[in-house]
């Protein structure tokens, strides 16, 4: 740190190896380095520190745990490997040193490399997107199997489909999986099973192995043929750590061929489990929509009840009676008043006591109770007529069944209805239709009286 003074900078050990750390940090970033491990030491705490060397010169490497657990190459004494590192320093011996991230066989990287330049070139082409991957169908009766026929694969792929799915027919497509061959015989499967359109999905498995021996799926020409297959494709190529160019272009992936198998198999048993609890809810809900309906149903009845004709004429009836007593009460009242005036009159005609205003007088009254009891008279017969007619004005309009009321039809012998007596004459036939049968009837005597004038009842 700079001194009051404004002289030299000056560092403490630690300040200065923190500040080469940065340096190199921040100078170099990841990179790839090659060379021959010696030095290696594994410490209980599951880090590992070795060196790089060449002909010329070393590097000392330190690989911690957690990335430790993830190599899948076996790190030895004199064993050439390749490391993705970023430099750093060692600050508390200021030694310079490579923090390791990955590591690879130095014969792998070659095929490393090729595997993520085919990549890159097929994504941008558009053949990993996922819009243009195909749905797989939740149980396909016809499984199509493209891989060895002698290998481990196979044989867990039909263990499953027998475990659980035992429905589905499975059709082997062998291939060589690996080996120059493989490539061309696997994409000509492809090709055929697209063909033949004999399968709902194809499964392409094989088990697992090294980069090298996945060689076969990381090929173009397989990856292509997977995007052009019109049938859905699961690829399970070895295990859950292997990745392979098949696993981008097919339409799902899977971890393992057993876990492909799984995809496609739906668990029958499983399912069958589920069925007791699957009808319980079914009956629960068939129950609550049933007891919905009937609410509604009774909901109904009660609307149909409220608007039924019945109930509109029960309402006019009482609306009539309710006339009728109001106009009984206002004749009375009017009569009373009258009563009451005339007997004004009389105390009036009393106290002047003229004879012949008297003979007068009575007169009048005489004239005027005769024309009150007429009036009277005359509109409680109004009234009568009113309500008679506008009963039968009801009843016409009534939709209740004419028949079912106790009511006949009556028609002659050309089906014509007989609306009036004089329609008809003594012995001609005549049909009465009535709510529940029909009467075949001679006439013996007719009464042209209007309906409203017959007798109840007639010897």
């Amino acid at each position: 740190m700079p001194n009051a003074n404004n002289g030299p900078v000056i560092f403490s050990v630690s300040e200065l190896n923190q500040a080469v750390r940065q340096l190199l940090e921040h100078s170099f970033g990841l990179l790839w380095v090659e060379g021959e491990i010696s030095n290696l030491a594994r410490p209980r705490s599951g880090h590992v520190y070795f060196s790089l060397k060449d002909g010329n010169a070393q590097v000392r490497c330190a690989l911690f745990a957690g990335k430790a657990r993830l190599l899948r190459v076996a790190l030895d004494n004199g064993t050439q490997i390749r490391v993705r590192a970023r430099v750093s320093v060692y600050a508390a011996r200021g030694d310079y040193q490579l923090i390791v991230e990955h590591a690879e066989d130095a014969g792998d990287g070659a095929l490393q490399r090729q595997f993520e330049q085919l990549k890159a070139r097929l994504d941008a082409e558009g053949l990993f997107a996922a819009e243009r991957k195909r749905p797989i169908p939740p149980a396909p009766a016809r499984i199509g199997v493209i891989t060895s026929a002698t290998g481990a694969a196979i044989r867990d792929v039909l263990s499953v489909v027998s475990r659980r799915y035992p429905l589905g027919a499975v059709r082997i497509y062998p291939v060589p999986v690996q080996g120059d061959a493989a490539p061309a015989a696997i994409s000509r499967a492809i090709g055929q099973a697209s063909e033949r359109r004999d399968c709902d999905v194809l499964l392409l498995v094989r088990g697992g192995g090294s980069l090298e021996d996945l060689q076969a799926f990381n090929d173009e020409a397989v990856a292509r043929a997977i995007a052009a297959c019109d049938v859905p494709i699961i690829s399970g190529v070895g295990h859950e750590v292997d990745v392979t160019i098949a696993d981008f272009a097919a339409d799902v992936r899977a971890a393992t061929p057993s876990a492909a198998a799984e995809l496609v198999c739906p668990d029958l048993a499983a399912r069958v489990a589920r069925i007791p609890a699957a009808l319980s809810a079914l009956r629960t809900r068939i129950r609550a929509r049933l007891a919905e309906s009937q609410r509604r149903i009774d909901a109904l009845g009660l609307r149909v009840d409220r608007q039924h004709p019945r109930r509109r004429l029960e309402s006019a009836a009482q609306r009539l009676d309710e006339a009728d007593l109001r106009l009984q009460r206002s004749v009375l009242a009017r009569l009373a008043r009258a009563s009451e005036r005339m007997q004004l009159v009389e105390r009036r005609l009393g106290r002047a006591a003229p004879n012949h205003r008297i003979a007068l007088a009575r007169e009048q009254q005489a004239r005027l109770s005769d024309r009150l009891a007429r009036a009277g008279r005359q509109r409680l017969s109004d009234a009568g007529a009113r309500m008679a007619t506008a009963v039968r004005a009801l009843h016409s309009v009534s939709p209740l069944q004419t028949l079912e009321r106790g009511y006949a039809i009556a028609r002659d012998a050309h089906g014509h209805v007989v609306r009036s007596s004089d329609t008809v004459g003594i012995g001609d036939r005549i049909a009465i239709d009535l709510a529940r049968g029909q009467l075949d009837c001679e006439v013996r005597g007719t009464d042209h009286l209007p309906i409203d004038k017959i007798p109840a009842t007639k010897n």
